[in-house]
């Protein structure tokens, strides 16, 4: 079994980033983007959902708007491929790919480098909300600050509608 890497991974990430941003903690599970969103008392969309995705059998990391769904074409076009090659990574490839299972996926601190898209309705808010490595942690952080700490490419990737 992979080892799973915790809040601690992440704050520290954030400190490496140079960063002056602190998890918070839940006492209910914030686990999804609804959970999240009533948690902290935020708007849905400003969730960043961090999922990771097997493409042609390579991790990506999509951070997406809690209240959008990725388009699996549109992540395929990004990567060269049919969307047939687009597969959400189950719980152990998640794990093995970022160190985190899924509902905990922050969007830094991963334990491998793997490219990052980042949906661009996320620009809606100049705070998000992303996971802080287990299902109860949160961290605030500026969309523009995400964006330059991520080095995650800016992209339509969600779906319509």
């Amino acid at each position: 079994m992979t080892e799973q890497l915790t809040p601690d991974h992440v704050q520290k990430a954030l400190d490496e980033l140079g960063l002056d941003i602190k998890i918070h903690f839940f006492d209910v599970p914030t686990a999804t983007s609804q959970q999240a969103a009533d948690a902290i008392g935020t708007e849905l969309g400003s969730i960043v959902k961090s999922l990771c995705f097997i493409v042609a059998g390579e991790p990506v990391v999509v951070l997406a708007s809690g209240d959008r769904r990725v388009d699996d074409r549109k992540l395929g076009a990004l990567r060269g491929v049919s969307r047939k090659k687009v597969k959400i990574a189950t719980p152990e490839q998640c794990v093995e790919a970022v160190g985190y299972p899924p509902g905990s996926v922050p969007p830094v601190g991963h334990k491998n480098k793997v490219p990052i898209y980042i949906d661009d309705s996320l620009a809606r808010y100049e705070i998000v909300y992303a996971a802080a490595g287990a299902p109860n942690a949160i961290f605030p952080i500026p969309y523009e600050t995400l964006v330059k700490a991520t080095g995650g490419q800016v992209v339509d990737i969600a779906k319509k509608g």
